[in-house]
């Protein structure tokens, strides 16, 4: 199970009782909405020291978050594009490495879809791993996202997740989108996953092993066993490349 923190941090109670009930039960991890890594403005340290305390009264398995940003003098709308620069790069791996040192845990930044790319002087590949490099920090891979950019931004989906360094993922996301035009994918985890992010998954085990995987649906919910079905068909996938012989060695669970 994942939940974002921002929405459990202070809910006590009945409420309260119960998510501690769960958190005793099930392996959770929790994926951030508003610490805006690559933002302008200064992390925000007081939330930092709360969400330490929650992760740790939880026991959750792992923290993360977007490369991206969704703040300046206060939070905006969405998450925004870190210019790909070796400046950002340096500038963001500089606050993964604070909020590492604050939390006294690795995170994972999850590759995200973007729109535009403004004051690109690096690929998208190319910023990610150095971000993850220099931050000594983990992946969370998004196929979803992959997918995405690799239609609006026109590159090789399959070549760009070859690229990735396999033994930082710390888990997956997959997820369905609105398709704008043919030439214009919109990542909204309104949909159902379609045939190309399937098999986008299919080759993330087939290069770096079995990882834990999470089906992310915001909206447009389908009743509860449409929705098992799609996530029965990770298992599927998983149990299909758990056993093989042929898995490639990966360093991080």
């Amino acid at each position: 199970m994942e939940v974002a923190p921002e929405n459990w941090i202070g809910v006590g109670g009945r409420r309260g009782r119960q998510f501690r009930e769960l958190t005793g039960r099930l392996p959770f991890v929790c994926h951030g909405l508003s610490l805006s890594i690559g933002g302008p403005s200064p992390l925000d340290e007081t939330f930092l020291h709360r969400l330490k305390q929650f992760l740790d009264r939880h026991d959750i398995r792992c923290y993360s978050e977007h490369l991206s940003y969704c703040t300046d003098d206060g939070h905006l709308y969405d998450l925004m594009p870190i210019p790909f620069t070796a400046e950002a790069v340096h500038y963001v791996a500089g606050r993964v490495k604070r909020v590492q040192d604050i939390l006294e845990r690795r995170i994972a930044l999850e590759n995200v879809s973007y729109y535009a790319a403004p004051g690109a002087e690096l690929s998208e590949i190319e910023f990610l791993t150095a971000v993850l490099d220099e931050a000594d920090c983990d992946l969370l891979l998004d196929v979803n996202n992959i997918y995405v950019n690799s239609v609006n931004h026109r590159y090789d989906a399959v070549e760009f997740l070859r690229k990735l360094p396999g033994d930082r993922i710390a888990y997956g996301h997959v997820a369905g989108h609105y398709n704008e035009a043919e030439d214009l994918i919109v990542d909204t985890h309104g949909a159902d996953v379609i045939p190309g992010v399937w098999g986008l998954l299919d080759k993330a085990y087939e290069t770096f092993g079995v990882f834990p995987t999470l089906l992310e649906r915001d909206f447009n919910i389908p009743p509860l066993p449409e929705l098992l079905r799609e996530v029965d068909r990770i298992r599927l996938l998983q149990d299909k490349w758990r056993d093989s012989d042929s898995l490639p060695h990966r360093k991080r669970a």
